[in-house]
């Protein structure tokens, strides 16, 4: 059979197949059946940056120029006071105790407050890497771009320079600059970069004339979007790359692979499917590259890039004319 394990911010998968940070990754009992059904690794439910921030702004406030000095917080060891913060530290530690695929923790991040240092609670509950998950939104309009993604650059700084344990980011889309943004947040000191996070949508209700939530889960369109940008990335970074949104089948995984993904998280499908997704996935890629002929994953991962493509163009935003030109109405 092929081998589908590969390396994903230095750590050893079983398969490129992960589970994302969502509700579902947020028992022990769900975690082990991620794992038994095949996942290569996990990431945990996020905990919000206002749930930390909030519970240790008065400790902020007392410490002042103190908060970088790592020797000095772990003397003062600042308690954590809020359950689900101690909930959240004892669901890496037990999930490291009960798991034997990587455990990633995540953080949901709006600002670049001081509240780094709770990643170095996070890597000593055992976690094996953390995900940033970050988007920074452009509502202020008294803020320019380069205030915005500086911010980006502010919360890796933090991070990277207190915990030894493999850091990556997830992004939106939404730069003015995206593919610099990209490689530049490449070379920040992350070891992987996760394109794209999904937010909540609001819609209007015309009827009642209230706005409500929609769009909750992806559909499986909304691949194409990752796709473009980590096969015009893929061989451009310094970081490896992982898909997110939008991966409702094994075909969609296997050409993020051949657009150059290290791995690729999936979410709404365990929703919409169940756990058994991910086994049917990996089934399905080992029968897709044994007819393809492909021994490892790293065989093929990338053969599609633009940096590998016949005509390179194919990913550029002017194949779009050239294709709606050529569509046929049936009306």
């Amino acid at each position: 059979m092929p081998d589908l394990s590969v390396k994903y911010l230095g750590l050893d998968l079983k398969s490129p197949v992960i589970a994302g940070s969502c509700s579902l990754t947020n028992s022990i009992e769900h975690l082990k059946a991620i794992e038994k059904a095949g996942a290569g690794a996990v990431v945990l439910k996020s905990v919000f940056e206002e749930e930390i921030y909030l519970e240790y702004a008065h400790e902020f406030e007392k410490l002042g120029p103190m908060d970088n000095n790592l020797e000095f917080l772990d003397y003062y060891d600042l308690e954590i006071k809020k359950e689900n913060l101690k909930q959240y530290l004892q669901l890496i530690a037990d999930a490291k105790a009960q798991l034997s695929i990587p455990v990633i923790a995540s953080i949901n991040c709006v600002t670049s407050q001081e509240w780094g240092f709770f990643a170095k609670k996070i890597e000593a509950a055992g976690a094996d890497a953390l995900e940033l998950n970050m988007f920074m939104s452009p509502t202020d309009l008294s803020q320019t771009s380069t205030d915005n993604e500086g911010t980006y650059f502010d919360i890796i700084t933090r991070v990277t320079q207190k915990i030894a344990i493999p850091v990556s980011v997830k992004i939106s889309p939404y730069f003015s600059n995206l593919g610099g943004m990209i490689r530049d947040i490449s070379f920040s000191g992350v070891k992987g970069i996760v394109l794209f996070n999904r937010f909540y949508a609001p819609d209007i209700d015309i009827d009642k004339e209230t706005i409500h939530g929609s769009n909750v889960l992806s559909h499986d369109t909304d691949h194409l979007l990752p796709l473009r940008w980590i096969a015009m990335m893929s061989n451009r970074v310094n970081c490896d790359l992982a898909s997110s949104t939008g991966v409702h089948g094994w075909e969609s995984a296997v050409k993020m692979i051949l657009a150059g993904s290290q791995a690729v998280q999936v979410v709404s499908a365990l929703y919409d499917q169940g756990f058994g997704f991910i086994e049917e996935v990996n089934q399905k890629i080992a029968v897709w590259m044994k007819d393809h002929h492909y021994e490892k994953i790293d065989n093929f991962r990338g053969k599609l890039s633009q940096d590998n493509s016949v005509n390179p163009a194919d990913f550029e935003r002017v194949q779009f004319m050239k294709n709606f030109g050529e569509y046929k109405s049936g009306h």
